[in-house]
């Protein structure tokens, strides 16, 4: 019970940093682009130092996987480009409510992907979660929050392609590993990107101490910290459990933002009424497809008939 104990308020402790990610965003000068880039390095070097360390598997077993899973890297590269984006145009609130539409995504990408059952549930909140967008976005009238959330919602959709086909990757390789190389992906893609736009040079990749040791956090305390006890978590706790605390994250993110960037003198109620439905969709969705979970598993037992899990 107490161990129990000691793995939930370890889980929050790294959901709650994950609330971080967004106000750095803010935090941080460089614009977007370079701070995905230091990200993605950062990451990519202390999450390969992490494993060499404690001796974990990094290698990929397959070529053909080694290929899908540099691909993942280029959408994750990509979801936390727009992610910051969109807290730089806007707001860090915005943005993670808008992240929060990726449920949606998963609900048509999963079948495609994973080869499952529609689930009309999903579809359902996916509605739900689209007329709250619609609920807080009625009242704007600023340019930079309607292109925010643009923005943010691209972030949304990148966030759940990346995850589904982690979902199925992770069936065949080790998460460590396929984070890793996802991480080297995100590095080749951004240094691209950059040099493409003509970003990469001193003037734009130009740092303070400040920048500097934000960065540091950014990459290895939020990104390769968390990822390595969060595996480890998972071990202890299920992974239900765990992508349900992760829910949390909007929750925490949103209390950081007021009190460290007074993000809601800027917000109305309507925000705030939508931001709540919103994160009560995701959790009710979570509860759905652990019910479900279950019902396939008596069944695959013999214990139910197919007709008890429609």
């Amino acid at each position: 019970m107490q161990s129990d104990i000691k793995h939930h308020v370890v889980l929050h402790v790294i959901i709650f940093i994950w609330g971080f990610t967004a106000i750095l965003g803010k935090l941080i000068s460089v614009e977007a682009f370079a701070l995905v880039w230091y990200r993605v390095i950062i990451a990519f070097v202390s999450l390969f130092a992490f494993l060499l360390v404690l001796k974990k598997k990094w290698r990929i077993t397959s070529l053909k996987n080694s290929y899908y899973i540099l691909g993942i890297g280029v959408i994750v590269a990509l979801h936390w480009l727009f992610f910051y984006l969109a807290i730089k145009v806007s707001t860090a609130s915005l943005a993670i409510i808008c992240l929060s539409t990726a449920t949606l995504h998963v609900a048509w990408l999963e079948p495609i992907i994973l080869k499952r059952k529609v689930l009309y549930s999903e579809f359902l909140l996916g509605i739900i979660i689209v007329t709250d967008i619609l609920l807080i976005t009625a009242q704007s009238t600023e340019t930079s929050d309607l292109l925010g959330i643009f923005y943010g919602l691209i972030a949304a959709l990148m966030a759940a392609m990346f995850s589904t086909f982690n979902a199925k990757m992770v069936q065949e390789e080790t998460a460590s590993s396929i984070t890793l190389y996802e991480m080297f992906s995100a590095t080749l893609v951004m240094t691209a990107l950059l040099i493409l736009f003509g970003d990469f040079n001193a003037k734009v990749l130009t740092i303070n101490w400040q920048d500097f040791w934000l960065l540091m956090f950014l990459g290895v305390i939020c990104t390769s910290v968390a990822f390595l006890v969060t595996v480890e978590i998972t071990k202890f706790l299920g992974a239900f459990t765990v992508s349900l605390s992760i829910n949390m994250e909007p929750i925490y993110t949103l209390g950081l933002a007021a009190v460290i960037l007074q993000e809601h003198r800027e917000l109305n109620w309507q925000f705030y009424v939508g931001a709540t439905i919103i994160v009560l969709a995701v959790f009710v969705n979570a509860f759905i497809k652990q019910k479900r979970k279950r019902k396939l598993k008596k069944l695959a037992n013999k214990e139910l008939s197919p007709l008890d899990i429609a």
